[in-house]
């Protein structure tokens, strides 16, 4: 399938709006053609809207950074919690949260709609392009990438297609190649939805949760998504790349950020112990600390 690149939205926020008094107030909703039809896409601005323009031009500092945030197989724009304003709040700097089509409150998948394996192609190459351009942020310095999970993913598919729109990317519990364990994992979520209230909590997060559930599970377990990798498209990233890892992740092992490393030499790798598939939950503060850190020496030129 093919889309239009053109796109509407509806309070389209700009990162570099000011006004606002700080943080975003509340949700907003952009929409743009993608898959043959219109899609909305639930979005929301976190971080000091001043600080976008926090460079000091006499002194020749960078411009502040702004985030992109990708979320996670399930995830949404809510699951994220607390956690992108607080990292915005330590570097001083604004955050694009939104949930994908089929997540969240943006449009649910199609009845009839089944996820290929490119499905993660099509959000990096099509869905998030789409989203800046209607949020008007085509003239604006090029983000951070911020992904989990399968928005790790997305995060290294679109900075490798697009390495010139991307200042740097931190990937947590991403995936490059498909691992048994995280099949059996899936497998066992699976089992876990049907028998249990997961269905009910993921309610919470999602205004269909079927359609962000069975998208997600359906296409990790189809056979002729095993031989998945992104190992080879990868390798044209040349952005600073931060890969993180949590030592006790039930979905994944560090033959990803391994992986990635191998592809990628500037990749700086980061492990944490008694940290799940989700270091921004298992560890939140150790893992702002280093993406503060990182990014800061990155802007400084202190990281390739």
């Amino acid at each position: 399938m093919t889309m239009a690149m053109s796109a509407i939205s509806r309070q389209a926020g700009s990162p570099y709006a000011v006004g606002d008094g700080g943080l975003a107030a509340g949700i907003s909703f952009a929409e743009i053609d993608w898959a043959g039809r219109q899609v909305r896409i639930e979005y929301q601005w976190v971080g000091p809207a001043a600080a976008f323009r926090a460079g000091n031009d006499e002194a020749g500092m960078p411009e502040a950074p702004w985030l992109v945030f990708l979320h996670e197989g399930l995830g949404s724009l809510s699951m994220w919690r607390d956690f992108p304003a607080r990292l915005c709040a330590a570097l001083g700097c604004r955050g694009l949260v939104y949930s994908r089509p089929g997540y969240g409150r943006s449009t649910p998948r199609a009845a009839n709609e089944s996820w290929g394996a490119d499905f993660m192609h099509r959000q990096a190459h099509e869905v998030l392009p789409a989203l800046l351009g209607a949020l008007g942020c085509d003239s604006c310095a090029a983000p951070w990438l911020l992904g989990h999970s399968d928005g790790g993913s997305i995060a290294l598919l679109y900075a490798a297609r697009y390495p010139l729109r991307v200042s740097g990317a931190i990937v947590l519990a991403p995936h490059i190649l498909v691992e048994q364990v995280s099949v059996d994992s899936i497998a066992r979520t699976r089992k876990t939805y049907l028998e249990t209230d997961l269905r009910v909590r993921l309610a919470r997060h999602h205004a269909d949760p079927d359609s962000a559930f069975w998208g997600w599970n359906d296409i990790w377990l189809a056979p002729a998504f095993r031989h998945w990798s992104i190992a080879e498209e990868i390798a044209t990233i040349t952005c600073p790349l931060l890969a993180v890892q949590g030592l006790d992740d039930e979905y994944g092992t560090l033959a990803q950020i391994d992986g990635i490393a191998r592809c990628v030499p500037q990749t700086q790798g980061l492990e944490l112990a008694h940290c799940g598939h989700s270091p921004h939950r298992d560890q939140a503060d150790s893992l702002i600390a280093a993406c503060t850190s990182f990014i800061q020496r990155s802007q400084k030129g202190d990281i390739s």
